[in-house]
């Protein structure tokens, strides 16, 4: 993506206008509905608690995460970049960037997520460790991850 202007943002969901809240309920349905063949209640009432991390291109959403507070630790959850910018570095950036805010805004809490397995080795690179064995989620085999410290890491 060298070259190639990206903005990003954090937002909570009350500070989002119509648009914002479309677009991040279109991407995550383009790929973990549709993409994926996976029938999920992806709407799930915790947007309205996350932070939401995101990514656009042009003024197109091209990758997007959210934050959830829970009690001591954090979760991120809904990582995805649109198919058309994967393979490009915009995964590891919102990754950087997502963590980031979990040390900026939540200070330095355990951050836990569940992974897609195929891509295991992806969050490995970030610090995280996987705990325990692989589990189906919604038909996908998952497996939990936690990351301990993230003050050595940097979105820039």
């Amino acid at each position: 993506m060298s070259g190639e202007t990206l903005h990003y943002t954090t937002s909570t969901w009350n500070h989002l206008n119509a648009y914002a809240a479309h677009d991040i309920l279109r991407l995550r349905s383009e790929i973990f509905v549709v993409e994926q063949d996976c029938v999920y209640q992806d709407i799930d009432g915790l947007d309205l608690d996350a932070l939401h991390c995101m990514i656009h291109q042009d003024g197109i959403l091209v990758a997007y995460a959210r934050i959830l507070e829970r009690e001591a630790r954090l979760a991120i959850g809904r990582v995805v970049v649109r198919q058309s910018h994967r393979a490009s570095g915009i995964g590891r950036a919102l990754m950087l960037y997502t963590l980031d805010q979990c040390r900026v805004t939540y200070d330095h809490r355990e951050i836990e997520l569940s992974a897609q397995c195929y891509i295991q080795s992806f969050y490995e690179s970030l610090g995280f460790v996987a705990e325990g064995e692989s589990y189906l989620e919604d038909g996908i085999p998952h497996i939990h991850m936690t990351l301990t410290d993230v003050s050595s890491l940097s979105a820039k």
